[in-house]
Protein backbone atom coordinates (compact mmCIF):
# COMPACT_ATOMS: atom_id res chain seq x y z
CA UNK A 1 0.00 0.00 0.00
CA UNK A 2 3.45 2.35 0.74
CA UNK A 3 4.43 2.05 -2.73
CA UNK A 4 1.14 2.44 -4.38
CA UNK A 5 0.44 5.72 -2.77
CA UNK A 6 4.17 6.82 -3.58
CA UNK A 7 3.27 6.03 -7.17
CA UNK A 8 -0.65 7.05 -7.06
CA UNK A 9 -0.91 9.66 -4.81
CA UNK A 10 -3.94 7.81 -3.12
CA UNK A 11 -4.65 5.63 -0.64
CA UNK A 12 -5.75 2.30 -1.92
CA UNK A 13 -7.88 0.66 0.55
CA UNK A 14 -8.34 -2.82 -1.57
CA UNK A 15 -4.78 -3.78 -1.26
CA UNK A 16 -3.56 -7.08 -1.45
CA UNK A 17 0.32 -7.36 0.70
CA UNK A 18 0.53 -11.17 -0.93
CA UNK A 19 1.17 -10.16 -3.99
CA UNK A 20 5.13 -9.04 -5.18
CA UNK A 21 4.97 -6.47 -7.66
CA UNK A 22 7.17 -3.86 -9.80
CA UNK A 23 6.13 -0.97 -10.51
CA UNK A 24 7.65 1.62 -12.65
CA UNK A 25 7.21 4.95 -12.23
CA UNK A 26 9.25 8.37 -13.20
CA UNK A 27 9.57 10.22 -10.57
CA UNK A 28 11.94 14.64 -9.77
CA UNK A 29 14.42 13.85 -7.48
CA UNK A 30 16.58 16.69 -6.32
CA UNK A 31 15.61 18.62 -9.23
CA UNK A 32 16.34 15.30 -11.43
CA UNK A 33 14.12 13.04 -13.41
CA UNK A 34 14.80 9.41 -12.00
CA UNK A 35 13.26 6.07 -13.99
CA UNK A 36 12.59 3.80 -10.94
CA UNK A 37 11.55 0.54 -10.57
CA UNK A 38 10.26 -0.57 -7.20
CA UNK A 39 10.40 -3.76 -5.63
CA UNK A 40 7.53 -4.33 -3.34
CA UNK A 41 8.07 -7.91 -2.12
CA UNK A 42 5.61 -10.10 -0.37
CA UNK A 43 7.56 -10.35 2.64
CA UNK A 44 7.21 -14.58 2.66
CA UNK A 45 10.25 -14.70 0.69
CA UNK A 46 13.11 -17.47 2.13
CA UNK A 47 16.94 -16.89 2.84
CA UNK A 48 17.53 -17.43 -1.12
CA UNK A 49 14.62 -15.05 -2.64
CA UNK A 50 15.47 -12.36 0.23
CA UNK A 51 19.43 -12.93 -0.76
CA UNK A 52 18.46 -12.29 -4.62
CA UNK A 53 16.07 -9.38 -4.10
CA UNK A 54 18.80 -7.96 -2.28
CA UNK A 55 21.53 -7.88 -4.93
CA UNK A 56 18.35 -6.27 -7.42
CA UNK A 57 18.13 -3.22 -5.60
CA UNK A 58 20.13 0.24 -5.14
CA UNK A 59 18.29 1.39 -2.56
CA UNK A 60 15.97 -0.12 0.56
CA UNK A 61 13.04 1.00 2.57
CA UNK A 62 12.78 -1.88 5.37
CA UNK A 63 9.32 -1.05 6.72
CA UNK A 64 7.60 -2.62 9.67
CA UNK A 65 4.43 -2.18 11.09
CA UNK A 66 4.01 -0.79 14.23
CA UNK A 67 1.07 -2.83 15.14
CA UNK A 68 3.19 -6.39 14.54
CA UNK A 69 6.31 -6.72 17.03
CA UNK A 70 7.56 -9.68 14.22
CA UNK A 71 7.69 -7.68 11.39
CA UNK A 72 9.77 -4.71 13.96
CA UNK A 73 11.91 -7.60 14.94
CA UNK A 74 12.80 -8.94 11.19
CA UNK A 75 14.18 -5.08 10.33
CA UNK A 76 17.89 -5.72 12.30
CA UNK A 77 18.38 -8.90 10.39
CA UNK A 78 17.23 -7.20 6.87
CA UNK A 79 19.38 -4.27 7.31
CA UNK A 80 22.27 -6.89 8.54
CA UNK A 81 21.79 -8.54 5.24
CA UNK A 82 21.38 -5.59 2.59
CA UNK A 83 24.70 -4.28 4.60
CA UNK A 84 26.54 -7.75 4.71
CA UNK A 85 25.35 -8.34 0.36
CA UNK A 86 26.39 -4.84 -1.02
CA UNK A 87 29.76 -5.00 1.04
CA UNK A 88 30.45 -8.57 -0.99
CA UNK A 89 33.87 -8.40 -3.03
CA UNK A 90 31.81 -10.17 -5.81
CA UNK A 91 29.61 -7.05 -6.12
CA UNK A 92 31.50 -4.16 -8.49
CA UNK A 93 32.64 -1.44 -6.05
CA UNK A 94 31.38 -3.33 -3.48
CA UNK A 95 32.02 -0.63 -0.59
CA UNK A 96 29.90 1.69 -1.06
CA UNK A 97 26.55 1.14 0.50
CA UNK A 98 23.66 1.34 -0.77
CA UNK A 99 20.89 3.97 0.58
CA UNK A 100 18.61 2.32 3.44
CA UNK A 101 15.91 4.20 5.99
CA UNK A 102 13.86 2.29 8.21
CA UNK A 103 10.07 3.17 8.21
CA UNK A 104 7.35 2.02 10.85
CA UNK A 105 4.04 1.67 9.13
CA UNK A 106 0.96 2.24 9.93
CA UNK A 107 1.31 4.82 12.98
CA UNK A 108 -2.35 6.22 12.73
CA UNK A 109 -3.39 2.75 14.72
CA UNK A 110 -2.16 3.89 18.01
CA UNK A 111 -4.26 1.75 20.12
CA UNK A 112 -3.12 -1.27 18.08
CA UNK A 113 0.53 -0.14 18.55
CA UNK A 114 3.19 -3.25 19.51
CA UNK A 115 6.39 -1.03 18.55
CA UNK A 116 6.83 2.33 20.16
CA UNK A 117 8.38 5.31 18.14
CA UNK A 118 10.87 5.18 20.48
CA UNK A 119 11.44 1.62 19.69
CA UNK A 120 11.98 2.41 16.01
CA UNK A 121 14.14 5.40 17.16
CA UNK A 122 16.60 3.80 18.85
CA UNK A 123 17.17 0.44 16.10
CA UNK A 124 17.69 3.77 13.74
CA UNK A 125 20.23 4.79 15.73
CA UNK A 126 21.93 1.89 16.19
CA UNK A 127 22.21 0.83 12.80
CA UNK A 128 22.52 4.30 11.76
CA UNK A 129 20.16 4.72 9.65
CA UNK A 130 17.35 7.45 9.17
CA UNK A 131 14.18 6.39 10.58
CA UNK A 132 10.39 7.25 9.67
CA UNK A 133 6.75 6.58 11.03
CA UNK A 134 3.93 6.92 8.27
CA UNK A 135 0.71 6.67 7.91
Amino acid sequence: ALTVRFITRRFIGDYDPTLEMIYRHMAVIDGEMVHLEILDTAGQEDSLQIEEKIKWGDGFAVVYSVTDRCSFDEVMRLCFLINHIHSSPKRSGGSEQPPVVIVGNKKDLQFDRMVSTEDGENLSKALKLPFYEIS
